[in-house]
C-alpha cells in the first residue's frame, strides 16, 4: 500500500477526519504498517504502552484476562484504533489485542500521537467520544450480566 493510499484510507478514520493531508502523509510516513495472522497478538494486557494502533483492514478481539480465564469483552473493525488508554493514562495495557482474522494497522508511536494532539485538538475531542462510547458499551453489558 503506497502513502497515498494510506492517507486516503486515514480520512476516513474519524479521529483524523478533520486533520490536513500534508499532516495524515507524515503520520503515514513516520508510523509503522503492520499486519498480523488470525491469533497473532498485537499486544498483550500488562505490557508498556509504546504505541496506538489504527485497524486498516481485518478485525481483532479485545481479551481481558481474569481469574476465570480470558474474556472477549469487544471486537475492533477497520477504522477503529485501539493503545491509546495505556498512552493516556501512562499505565499498562488493560487488554490483549489478537487479530480475528488478518489484521493490517497502523502503528503510531507515543511522541507521534502527542503531536498530533497538540496540533490538531479535534483528535482529542473524537478519542474522548469514542472513549465515553466503550464505556456506555460496557456499562450496558455489565446490566445485561446483572439481570441475567
Amino acid at each position: 500500500m503506497s502513502i497515498h493510499e494510506e492517507v486516503e484510507l486515514l480520512k476516513t478514520v474519524p479521529i483524523f477526519s478533520k486533520i490536513e493531508p500534508a499532516k495524515l502523509k507524515l503520520l503515514a510516513f513516520t508510523s509503522e504498517r503492520l499486519t498480523f495472522e488470525p491469533g497473532q497478538e498485537v499486544f498483550h494486557q500488562g505490557d508498556v504502552g509504546d504505541a496506538m494502533y489504527v485497524i486498516l483492514g481485518g478485525s481483532a478481539d479485545v481479551i481481558i484476562e481474569s481469574p476465570a480465564g480470558p474474556i472477549k469483552v469487544a471486537e475492533l473493525q477497520r477504522n477503529g484504533f485501539v493503545g491509546e488508554t495505556a498512552i493516556l493514562c501512562d499505565m499498562p495495557r488493560n487488554a490483549t489485542i489478537r487479530a480475528h482474522e488478518r489484521l493490517t494497522a497502523l502503528k503510531i508511536p507515543k511522541e507521534m500521537l502527542f503531536q498530533l494532539i497538540d496540533q490538531f485538538p479535534q483528535v482529542a475531542i473524537e478519542m474522548m467520544r469514542e472513549l465515553a462510547h466503550r464505556v456506555e458499551d460496557m456499562n450496558v453489558k455489565l446490566r445485561e450480566a446483572r439481570a441475567a
